[in-house]
């Protein structure tokens, strides 16, 4: 298997490959005016009586998010840290994502070999995902998509930002809907794509505003509030590589390991992108990718195949080949599942290796009012597609098994999970996602 060093998957994204995802990198300054603050010695009346606004108060982790200033901050004597920054992978470039020309107009499972390699209609058999739920953690997504208004639980839903869009929209961009889209677009309205749990239930934990990149204590909160609420999963298709493990990043390993110990002891199967810098986290020294890295999750790398839907002589590589932008490491990641892949010499056509679901583009006015959305369908590719993979099973397993508890499940889809004789194991982990074998 041929190694693909960071720069030269940048080369050749930016060259041909709009929808293909790149690396999760701390992207903006830590902030002088938001801290985590450890509240084991402490209150959010304190912390208010010091002249601090208390923007999440997680006593489930023992943490107060706070804003105002530093000195304050101090003198409450206790650990604290600034918040800062986690990005998406993204598409090198900000453009519209390559669309399916009158996708919405007929089933297009045909596109979908990521469900074609899971034997999911087989899985349907068994069971759809009934009786769970499952929350994204992304940039919104949208209630008014044609294949997520079965899904979408409005109520649940909440905004974590604060920058007043609300919940149950595509406000921070049309990723967050393609994740969902990929746990569970509708299999029953003759439409469009097809999840792996239609049946499952949405909760969207919006962390991404328009303009912003979403702030650890905001996704820290989004994964306290969706085990608080009882999901059987939490998807986290976002991330920060590279963190040192010295300074701030030692104070949030702890935070985070506090926070899905949490989940897990709730029930709450937490499911996070691997990121796409191609890096090799095992080997990594002192640095550490976040959340991926946390106690408690899965890990997911990607996979995808070379020449699907090319012709008649068949894929140039299987949909299990490690995708060529995957982190990986044998002890860092726990299953691979369907990502997305990409040949550099075939631009014509690349699209139909990478994974196609459910798109909303949010509109805003010239005054950055939010006035509707573009409901499509569209091709991308990255760990942020591979994860919400494994949180669909997630909510199959738990729909057939509902009284396994976190660790069980986790253990089950590792297990049930098979490393390809034809590549390294530091791709995979455990192996490749086998939903179907999951249930039998």
């Amino acid at each position: 298997m041929p190694r693909y060093n960071r720069r030269s998957f940048l080369e050749l994204s930016g060259a041909a490959l709009g929808g293909i995802a790149v690396g999760t990198t701390v992207t903006v300054a830590a902030s002088s005016e938001r801290f985590l603050v450890d509240s084991t010695e402490t209150s959010a009346s304190e912390a208010e009586a010091a002249g601090l606004d208390v923007v999440h108060d997680l006593p489930e982790i023992d943490l107060l998010v706070v804003e105002g200033a530093e000195s304050d901050v101090e003198s409450l004597g206790v650990g604290y840290a600034a918040d800062s920054a986690y990005s998406l992978d993204l598409p090198l470039e900000q453009k519209s994502p390559v669309t399916a020309e009158d996708a919405s107009d007929e089933p297009d499972y045909s596109y979908q070999w990521d469900k074609q390699a899971q034997n999911i209609p087989d899985a349907h058999e068994i069971t759809r995902g009934e009786g769970t739920r499952v929350a994204v953690i992304d940039t919104g997504v949208a209630a008014g998509h044609p294949d997520l208004q079965h899904a979408v639980d409005v109520d649940r839903s909440r905004d974590f930002t604060g920058d007043g869009y609300g919940a149950a929209g595509p406000y921070g961009g049309y990723h967050g809907t393609h994740v969902a889209g990929i746990v569970a677009a509708d299999d029953g309205n003759d439409a469009g794509t097809v999840g792996s749990a239609p049946g499952t239930e949405i909760v969207d934990c919006r962390v991404f505003s328009p303009t912003e990149n979403a702030s650890f204590a905001d996704i820290v909160a989004a994964l306290v509030y969706s085990a608080r609420i009882g999901c059987d999963a939490a998807n986290l298709s976002l991330g920060a590589y590279p963190v040192s493990r010295k300074a701030n990043g030692s104070f949030y390993g702890k935070v985070l390991n506090r926070t899905t110990s949490y989940a897990k002891n709730q029930g709450t199967v937490v499911v996070v992108a691997a990121g796409n810098d191609a890096a090799d986290l095992q080997h990594d020294g002192s640095l550490v990718s976040l959340p991926a890295e946390a106690a408690n999750v899965l890990s997911v790398s990607a996979t995808g195949p070379i020449g699907f839907n090319r012709g008649d002589d068949g894929l140039d590589s299987p949909t299990y080949t490690p995708a060529k932008y995957t982190n990986y490491g044998t002890n860092a990641i726990d299953v691979a599942a369907p990502g997305g892949n990409f040949d550099p010499d075939f631009p014509a056509g690349y699209y139909y290796d990478l994974v196609f679901n459910t798109v909303a583009e949010p509109q805003f006015d010239a005054d950055g009012d939010y006035t509707g959305a573009n409901y499509t369908y569209s091709w991308l590719a990255g760990t942020s597609m591979a994860a919400p993979q494994v949180a669909g099973a997630v909510a199959l397993v738990r729909s057939q098994n509902p009284d396994l508890g976190a660790n069980e499940v986790r253990e089950r889809l590792r297990t049930t999970a098979d490393v390809p004789e034809e590549f390294d194991k530091t791709y995979y982990g455990a192996g490749e996602l086998n939903t179907y074998e999951a249930l039998k």
